[in-house]
């Protein structure tokens, strides 16, 4: 199977419609080997800024030195964009590799998958052949019938700002919707969540009591701005001052959910980096930060969202060294 053959049967019809469940996901995903059982993730939820948070969490793992696997929806420039192992999309071969080795355990299924729950097993399967450390794995729809959802507890589980968003399937209510959104929060992770309405607030604490997991909220008055042009906008959260040339509000809240979901992940028993390339840091590449992506437009967007995440005047990498720590695999 080729390149332009693996899209043709991506996007067959046969696999076309929403079809809520995970046990078509996790059927597939069993034929393969289990491929997820052999990852660690940091899995986002919420209606917006899901994808920006998930690229800022995705960058700062890779500049501390791991292999980081990234995948969201939908695509900004290119399919293969939906799947990424440190910046660069999922080679052609690679994705054509992948839908090949997927196709004889389709032929056998009874229940036919959706082409996101495809989707989603092949960039389970590439991860796992990638030898990825942590894949930061952002939710199509929703979060507790999502087909990412068939992951065991994460690493931590994000909880992006959340609103009225596919009313028809997840509820026309906040609190409705919220619980839908929480449905990727498991016993054994801890959640960090966007400041929320006070209705979107209730459902959070009320689930993580019951599960009895950690829920971190950025703190939305820890926010202040300092600087705003057309160039991007400079802000301090909790003592530190951080350059962002993402434009608007918003983007501070998002950027103050991945300080979090870092300082989240640092809590739990992670540990000091021992350079994997035998360097003093945790082993990015000198220069890494800058180069990583295949295209042009692909490593403007890696700059951009990593300078979103380093603090104003500070060395990227040695930053991210020293407040990152290292992931427990």
């Amino acid at each position: 199977m080729n390149y332009e053959q693996a899209m043709e049967y991506i996007h067959a019809v046969q696999w076309a419609g929403h079809k809520p469940g995970l046990t078509r996901t996790r059927t597939l995903l069993a034929a393969l080997g289990d491929p997820h059982k052999k990852l660690q993730f940091v899995h986002v939820a919420g209606t917006n800024g899901k994808g920006s948070t998930a690229a800022m969490l995705a960058a700062v793992l890779q500049a501390a030195g791991y292999t980081t696997g990234l995948f969201t929806s939908p695509f900004l420039e290119q399919f293969a964009e939906r799947m990424q192992v440190n910046g660069q999309p999922i080679p052609d071969t690679e994705l054509a590799a992948a839908c090949e080795t997927l196709q004889p355990c389709i032929a056998a299924m009874d229940d036919q998958p959706t082409e996101f729950e495809l989707v989603t097993a092949a960039a389970m399967l590439w991860f796992q052949r990638r030898g990825c450390d942590i894949v930061v794995l952002e939710v199509g729809l929703g979060g507790r019938l999502d087909a990412t959802n068939v992951i065991g507890a994460p690493a931590c589980a994000v909880i992006t700002n959340i609103g009225l968003d596919h009313t028809e399937i997840l509820g026309d209510t906040l609190a409705q919707i919220a619980r839908e959104k929480a449905g990727i929060l498991k016993p054994g992770t801890c959640a960090v969540s966007y400041p929320q309405t006070a209705e979107v607030r209730a459902v959070l604490h009320e689930t993580c009591a019951r599960l009895d997991i950690p829920l971190t909220e950025a703190d939305a008055d820890a926010i202040e701005p300092l600087r705003d042009s057309v160039d991007g906008q400079t802000f301090s959260y909790r003592g530190a001052v951080y350059d962002l040339p993402l434009l608007g509000r918003h983007q501070l809240r998002n950027a103050a959910v991945a300080l979090e979901t870092v300082a989240a992940l640092r809590t739990r028993g992670l540990r000091r980096c021992a350079g994997r390339r035998g360097s003093r840091c945790c082993g990015a590449r000198r220069g890494s930060c800058s180069t990583a992506g295949t295209t042009r437009s692909a490593r403007r967007r890696w700059r951009t969202i990593l300078r979103a995440i380093s603090p104003a005047g500070a060395s990227r990498c040695s930053w991210v060294c020293s407040r990152t720590r290292t992931i427990p695999i």
